[in-house]
C-alpha cells in the first residue's frame, strides 16, 4: 500500500476494503474509534449501535475467551420480521387471497438457543418449522407451542415418525407429512388408519428446473428427493382408493439453499403452480404451496447472481412469488393456497458472528543473520544470485526474477548434493527474499504487469495463524470453497499493510482461508493490520449462523468453541443473555470413545513408575499429575 495512502487512512477506507456495507444488511457498521458494530432498532424504531469489541472483551472478562461464537438474538428476531413483513405487504400491494406462513428448517442451526429464539421471536407471526428427522420433530414439538404455526415433516419417514406427528396432530399441532418417495403414501395411510386420524399430507414435486449455484442438486430429474409426474399422479390414484384424497393439501418442492438469481426463482415457482393446479383438477383437497429454500444470502455484497450472492432484495423476491402464483392460478380460476418458504440460511445467517484472535505470523521476507555478507571465495552460483538481485530495475523484472530464480534454485540442488552448507543455502534464501520484495514493489509501477509476475504478491504475502479451526467452525470454507466476509473487528481506523492469508491451528494444509471478498472480484489475500506487542488482534467471520455449527467436525480434536448470545435492549445496552463454554479437552476425547478416568488411570501407573525407577520424586509426581488433570478440563483451543 502506497505511502500516501496510509497516512491519509480513514474507517470510510476500511468499510470500502472490508465491504461492511455491503454485506452487512444494514446490520453491521463502523463507529468512529474503527471498531465494527452491530446496529439494532428498539420498538419504537430508534437504532442503537454497539461495537463488537465492548462484547468480546466483556465475554473474556466472564471467562469465556476466544475463540468465541457470538449469537446476537436481535438479528434472528429481526430477520424473522423482515421476511413475514415483506411477504404482508407483497401480499397487500398484489391483492393476495391467502396468507404466508413461514417454517425454519432445524438442519440450518439445530442449536437449542436458536430454536427457542425462532420460536419466540416467530409467535407473532404464526412462524413455524421443519423437521426432516425423528429427532428434529421431538425438538420442534418441544419449543413450539403455537397452534396455528405449521410443522412441515420432510425427509424420510418411518412409522415411529408418522405415529408422532399423527399424535401431536390429536394435541392441535398443524403437522404436514410431505411425501419424499412413493414407498412413503402406503406408510401414511396404515398409520393414519390405524390411528383413526386424517393426516394432511403433502407431495413434494421433482421440478425440471434447474438453477445456478452449489446447492442445485435438489431440482432436476435427479434429485434424490420428490416424485416425478408419474409417481404424482399415483400417489393420487392411490389415496383417492383410500378415501383420503382431501388428505392431501401440500405441494412442496426445493430449488437449493442458496439461488443467486431471482428468473431461476420465478420459473421454479411457475412450474410449480402447474402441478399445483392439476392436482386440484384431481380432486385433491390443496390450500398450502411450500417453496421449499432458496432465499439467498448476499455473502460478498456484490448483489449479483454469482454463487455467493444474489441479485435481488427481499422485497422483489417477495413480490415476484406472489405475483407469479397469481399470474398461474388466476387463470386456472384456482384459489391462492396458503405460501409457505422454508428461508434458513437467510433467517439464521447474520445472527452468528466468529471471533478469533492472530496468534502469530509468517513473513516470506530476508530475516537477519551473521555472516550474511557474500564474499568471493563462496560458491559461483551465490555470486551470481547477488549479481541479479543487485541488478533489479523497473524495465528487467521478468529477466531479474528469472535469474534469481534460477540461481536460487542451483543453490538448493547443490545443498542436496553436499557442495555447498546450510549458511550458504540461507543467504541464499535470503538473497532471493530480498530480490522477490523488490520486485514485488516495483510492479505496482509497472504500467503491465508480465503474466509469470502476477501471481507473486499472493506468493509472498504473509500467514496469519488464528486460533480456531476451520473444519470445526467454517467447515463450508473447506469442504465447498464458501466464502464467509471476513474483517478484524478493530484498528479500522488504521490502514491495514500486510496482505495476508490465514491459518488455523489444525496443523492441516488444508487448515487455511485463502479465498476473500474484494471490492470488485474475489480475492486470494487480505489486507490485514501488523500485530502489536502485548494486544490481541482479532478478526470476525460474519454470515456464519447457517448449518457451520451443525456441520462442524472434530478434525485434530478441536471442539466447539465458547458461545455466548447478547440481546441489545431499546436503550443500547446488552446482557449476556446465555452464555456456553466450549468442550474441554475431557469432552472431546469422550466424543471419540476415550474414558478420561481410564485415561487418568493410566498415566498416574505411569507417573508411579517413574517414581520407582527414581526419574521423579513423589512431589513431582503430585505435579505431573495436577498438570494432566487441568489439561484434561482446559479448552481445546490457544489459551493465554
Amino acid at each position: 500500500m502506497k505511502q500516501q495512502q496510509v497516512q491519509d487512512w480513514t474507517c470510510e477506507d476500511s468499510a470500502e476494503l472490508y465491504g461492511i456495507r455491503n454485506w452487512g444488511a444494514g446490520y453491521f457498521d463502523l463507529n468512529d474509534t474503527g471498531e465494527i458494530t452491530v446496529r439494532v432498532e428498539n420498538s419504537a424504531g430508534e437504532s442503537h449501535s454497539v461495537s463488537l469489541m465492548d462484547i468480546a472483551r466483556g465475554a473474556t472478562e466472564r471467562g469465556l475467551g476466544l475463540p468465541l461464537l457470538l449469537r446476537i438474538e436481535n438479528l434472528l428476531d429481526a430477520q424473522i420480521a423482515r421476511i413475514n413483513q415483506s411477504f404482508a405487504r407483497a401480499i397487500e400491494d398484489c391483492g393476495y387471497g391467502n396468507v404466508f406462513r413461514g417454517v425454519f428448517p432445524i438442519k440450518v442451526n439445530q442449536q437449542c438457543q436458536v430454536i427457542e429464539e425462532i420460536a419466540s421471536a416467530g409467535r407473532r407471526f404464526n412462524h413455524g418449522l421443519e423437521a426432516g428427522s425423528k429427532a428434529e420433530l421431538i425438538a420442534a414439538l418441544s419449543v413450539l407451542d403455537n397452534t396455528e404455526s405449521l410443522i412441515v415433516c420432510n425427509g424420510y419417514k418411518d412409522e415411529e415418525f408418522i405415529n408422532l406427528g399423527l399424535q401431536a396432530q390429536r394435541l392441535g399441532m398443524q403437522i404436514f407429512f410431505v411425501v419424499e418417495t412413493p414407498s412413503e403414501v402406503e406408510t401414511i395411510i396404515r398409520c393414519a388408519e390405524r390411528e383413526q386420524v386424517r393426516p394432511n399430507i403433502g407431495a413434494r414435486v421433482k421440478l425440471a428446473s434447474k438453477v445456478g449455484g452449489y446447492w442445485n442438486a435438489t431440482s432436476g430429474d435427479r434429485s434424490i428427493f420428490g416424485l416425478g409426474s408419474n409417481d404424482l399422479i399415483a400417489m393420487v390414484d392411490q389415496l383417492r382408493h383410500h378415501d383420503m384424497l382431501d388428505c392431501l393439501k401440500l405441494l412442496h418442492y426445493h430449488l437449493g439453499s442458496q439461488v443467486p438469481n431471482i428468473r431461476d426463482i420465478r420459473t421454479g415457482v411457475l412450474e410449480a403452480c402447474r402441478y399445483y393446479a392439476d392436482l386440484v383438477e384431481e380432486g385433491a383437497a390443496m390450500g398450502y404451496l411450500d417453496l421449499g429454500g432458496g432465499l439467498a444470502v448476499d455473502y460478498d455484497g456484490s448483489k449479483t447472481n454469482y454463487t455467493h450472492s444474489k441479485n435481488y432484495s427481499l422485497d422483489e423476491y417477495c413480490v415476484d412469488v406472489v405475483e407469479a402464483i397469481m399470474g398461474t392460478l388466476d387463470s386456472e380460476g384456482v384459489a391462492h393456497p396458503v405460501i409457505i418458504t422454508e428461508s434458513g440460511r437467510a433467517t439464521v445467517a447474520y445472527s452468528s458472528v466468529l471471533l478469533f484472535d492472530i496468534l502469530d505470523t509468517t513473513r516470506f521476507e530476508p530475516v537477519e543473520l551473521e555472516h550474511t555478507k557474500i564474499a568471493e571465495g563462496d560458491h559461483q552460483m551465490l555470486l551470481n544470485l547477488q549479481d541479479a538481485v543487485n541488478s533489479i530495475s523497473a524495465k528487467n523484472l521478468q529477466e531479474s526474477y528469472n535469474d534469481a530464480l534460477y540461481y536460487r534454485d542451483e543453490v538448493r540442488s547443490l545443498y542436496l548434493h553436499g557442495q555447498v552448507s546450510l549458511r550458504e543455502r540461507a543467504n541464499a534464501e535470503n538473497l532471493f527474499l530480498q530480490g522477490a520484495q523488490q520486485i514485488r514493489k516495483l510492479l505496482d509501477e509497472a504500467e503491465e504487469v508480465p503474466v509469470d509476475l502476477q501471481a507473486l504478491p499472493e506468493v509472498l504475502s504473509d500467514i496469519y495463524y488464528a486460533n480456531m479451526s476451520v473444519f470445526q467452525s467454517l467447515p463450508d470454507i473447506w469442504a465447498i470453497d464458501q466464502v464467509f466476509p471476513l474483517a478484524p473487528i478493530h484498528r479500522l481506523d488504521e490502514a491495514p499493510t500486510r496482505s495476508a492469508i490465514i491459518a488455523d491451528i489444525t496443523c492441516d494444509c488444508d487448515g487455511k482461508i485463502d479465498r476473500f471478498i474484494g471490492r470488485q472480484e474475489e480475492q486470494k489475500t487480505l489486507l490485514l493490520h501488523d500485530l502489536k506487542d502485548e494486544e490481541d488482534y482479532i478478526l470476525g467471520t460474519f454470515l456464519v449462523g447457517a448449518y457451520q455449527e451443525t456441520l462442524g467436525d472434530l478434525h485434530n480434536l478441536f471442539g466447539d468453541t465458547n458461545v455466548v448470545s447478547v440481546r441489545i435492549h431499546d436503550d443500547g445496552s446488552f446482557d449476556y443473555s446465555r452464555e456456553i463454554h466450549g468442550d474441554s479437552i475431557s469432552d472431546v476425547l469422550s466424543y471419540v470413545e476415550y474414558r478420561p478416568q481410564e485415561l487418568f488411570e493410566r498415566f498416574r501407573k505411569l507417573a508411579e513408575r517413574a517414581v520407582k525407577e527414581g526419574r521423579i520424586t513423589a512431589q513431582q509426581r503430585k505435579q505431573i499429575l495436577h498438570t494432566y488433570t487441568a489439561s484434561m478440563s482446559g479448552y481445546t483451543y490457544f489459551e493465554k
